[in-house]
């Protein structure tokens, strides 16, 4: 599912600096590093042990173009004055449920904090695991439902091999397509921007339609964001 970290070139073609929130093994991170020799990449990683870890054991090097930050999510936006291309979200904490989201970086404020940290043409990508229909589709149509209060397109990618669904929110107002997408994709492809030998593949997982829960799932705030009792049904 990380490669679907990479779908934000398509709203972009100069992607100069990414935030990405959420460490785990860095194969993020390094796949930017290998790909994207030009873009400057801050990662936010709460736990230092997962920091220690990826260095130690998944070759996670630090370098001027990429930076790991040990703070919580939330707070580092908050206290940085920095403006980015793209935030990558991929940040989970261990619960009694398994693999959880953290509630303050789903909430309708947080979307709009982060907003305030994009360029004009900026994109936020989440990643959650779940399913559109049946496994955590509550907590997929929550999760679309807030990200649309704050950003006028939300898209999604469903994994293929895998129970993740990545969400793709624009600053922009522009409607993207199916087709839009494939023809941006080959522009980036053709021009060598993007050298990803799966990303044709991967923007095959496109949808620009809001999941069947949408409607009917809660809008997460600061206030009301049931993450925990989202994360235990099978809807």
């Amino acid at each position: 599912y990380t490669e679907y970290f990479q779908m934000p070139w398509l709203w972009n073609h100069d992607i100069k600096r990414v935030l990405m929130e959420g460490l785990g093994g860095g194969s993020t991170p390094r796949a930017y590093q290998h790909y994207y020799t030009n873009v400057m990449v801050d990662v936010v990683e709460i736990d230092p042990v997962v920091v220690e870890v990826a260095k130690k054991y998944f070759t996670v090097a630090e370098t001027p173009k990429l930076i790991i930050h040990t703070n919580d999510g939330r707070v580092f936006l908050r206290q940085t004055t920095n403006i980015y291309d793209v935030i990558l979200m991929d940040a989970y904490s261990t619960t009694r449920y398994g693999s959880s989201l953290p509630r303050q970086l789903t909430t309708k404020e947080f979307f709009t904090l982060a907003s305030q940290h994009l360029s004009t043409n900026g994109v936020l990508a989440y990643n959650v695991i779940g399913q559109i229909q049946g496994f955590r589709a509550t907590l997929i149509g929550a999760m679309y439902r807030t990200l649309s209060e704050v950003f006028p397109h939300v898209y999604m990618f469903p994994a293929v091999e895998s129970q993740n669904v990545v969400f793709v929110a624009t600053k922009s107002a522009e409607p993207f397509n199916y087709l839009r997408a494939a023809v941006e994709a080959h522009k980036l492809i053709d021009s060598g921007t993007v050298t990803l030998p799966t990303f044709s593949l991967r923007v095959k997982s496109f949808l620009d339609q809001p999941p069947p829960t949408a409607s009917t799932s809660p809008l997460l705030t600061d206030d009301y964001a049931p993450i925990d009792s989202l994360l235990q049904g099978t809807q």
